[in-house]
């Protein structure tokens, strides 16, 4: 592998291994995912996506192996979902893990700093100007359960993107959207793709990995 190319990689996965009782579940898995990269995960049910995505996220804990992340000289060591977040890894799930009673703003900022709470109107005016910069077609003001499926999950992305993810887990996004959401969603995606946000796109639909 040439200078270049490791330059732009952002996550790096080596010989993973995962063990349940009476099932190997992942064994010697290796997976690089480059800066600007939409790198589809594919299977059939129990080929291990799910249980790699969990590791990678902290959901489980990995029996071997080592996740290297841009920006740290070492392993990093992730033992939650939290733990992922630091690294910068974010996950969108294909069910919303959102408040559909809280604000699009509110849900952008629920559970990080306190202090944006002191100040509604900053806090409206800086998730707008992220909705915007993304084209996702919502208010911070408006109620999230207001938005369909499609543009609940373009918020959840948003407010992964303005956490500074540097790697978005997309965990079957589409299989509840209809074909003009599907397309929407594909579109924020490539938005992502060109500012250098690395994308593992996990799926069962082959023709979608194309048209991204």
């Amino acid at each position: 592998m040439n200078e270049l190319v490791k330059d732009k990689i952002v996550l790096e996965m080596k010989n993973i291994h995962k063990n349940f009782p009476g099932v190997r579940a992942l064994q010697g898995v290796n997976f690089t995912l480059c800066e600007g990269e939409i790198h589809a995960l594919m299977g059939e049910n129990g080929a291990g996506k799910s249980t790699l995505i969990k590791v990678l996220t902290g959901v489980y804990g990995k029996d071997e192996g080592q996740i290297f992340i841009k920006g740290n000289d070492k392993a990093a060591v992730i033992h939650s979902p939290q733990d992922a977040q630091r690294y910068g890894i974010s996950t969108v799930y294909q069910e919303i893990t959102l408040c559909p009673n809280l604000s699009v703003a509110e849900n952008m900022y629920i559970g990080r700093t306190a202090g944006i709470y002191q100040n509604w109107k900053k806090m409206n005016e800086d998730a707008d100007k992220i909705l915007q910069s993304l084209d996702i077609p919502a208010k911070a003001t408006q109620q999230l359960a207001s938005c369909s499926i499609a543009v609940q999950q373009m918020v959840a992305i948003a407010r992964a993107v303005d956490m500074e993810c540097k790697v978005l887990i997309l965990d079957e996004p589409t299989s509840s959207l209809d074909e003009q959401e599907v397309e929407k969603l594909f579109g924020l995606m490539r938005d992502l793709k060109a500012r250098g946000v690395g994308i593992i796109f996990v799926t069962h639909f082959l023709d979608q990995v194309y048209e991204v």
